[in-house]
């Protein structure tokens, strides 16, 4: 199965040009078998997240962005906004009770920012990645993301590389260009959440590029 493990919309995501219905039908479109909402900060309610998905028949997965203070953290398993979330001790705390899953988003931004490096600067840059304290709770990092370029996607692949942490794949959508870009590929069927952290704690996925190769 593939699905976007990163996506944002409107109203609820201030920078997203998609409304819900447009995020799926355009994932649906692009050939994925599922996407989750990850909204900044803010949890959808179960019930609206079954609506959107029995509307459209595809499968839809809640889930959410949570900026912590050390990066953008995708969260699956928790179902409501706490104090102290922004704290990533306290986030893989509330994590872990709740037997979910953790996955650092994007996590060359906070060391590449959107200027291309060079190769002594993206070695310092590397290293100082191996040292946030975040992905010692993450069961994996964002090692493919939609708009990220060659040079930042491939940070991410070394940081994977360097960490012994497997890699997975999101569009991070924001409006109708960023979707199909790329994708996490799953063994198994995943019907809803707790197969998609079973899945992810098994270790059975990977990172899938889905733009053409060019020559």
């Amino acid at each position: 199965m593939l699905i976007d493990l990163h996506a944002h919309t409107r109203p609820i995501s201030w920078d997203s040009d998609l409304t819900p219905d447009e995020l799926v039908q355009l994932s649906k479109a692009a050939g994925l078998d599922g996407v989750c909402l990850t909204e900044h900060d803010y949890f959808w309610k179960t019930v609206d997240v079954q609506a959107l998905a029995e509307r459209h028949n595809f499968l839809v997965l809640p889930g959410i962005e949570v900026n912590t203070e050390d990066g953008h953290i995708l969260v699956y398993g928790l179902d409501k906004f706490e104090f102290g979330m922004h704290r990533i001790k306290q986030l893989a705390a509330m994590v872990e009770a709740a037997e979910g899953a953790m996955i650092a988003a994007h996590p060359y931004r906070r060391y590449m920012r959107w200027h291309h490096l060079e190769a002594k600067d993206f070695e310092q840059a590397l290293e100082r990645a191996t040292t946030n304290p975040a992905y010692q709770h993450c069961i994996a990092l964002e090692r493919l993301h939609g708009r990220g370029n060659p040079q930042q996607n491939r940070f991410s692949e070394m940081l994977c590389e360097l960490l012994h942490l497997p890699g997975t794949g999101g569009g991070d959508a924001h409006n109708p260009n960023h979707i199909g870009r790329c994708a996490t590929r799953f063994e198994r069927e995943i019907a809803n959440v707790g197969d998609l952290i079973a899945e992810l704690k098994a270790g059975r996925f990977q990172a899938v590029d889905l733009l053409p190769a060019t020559s």
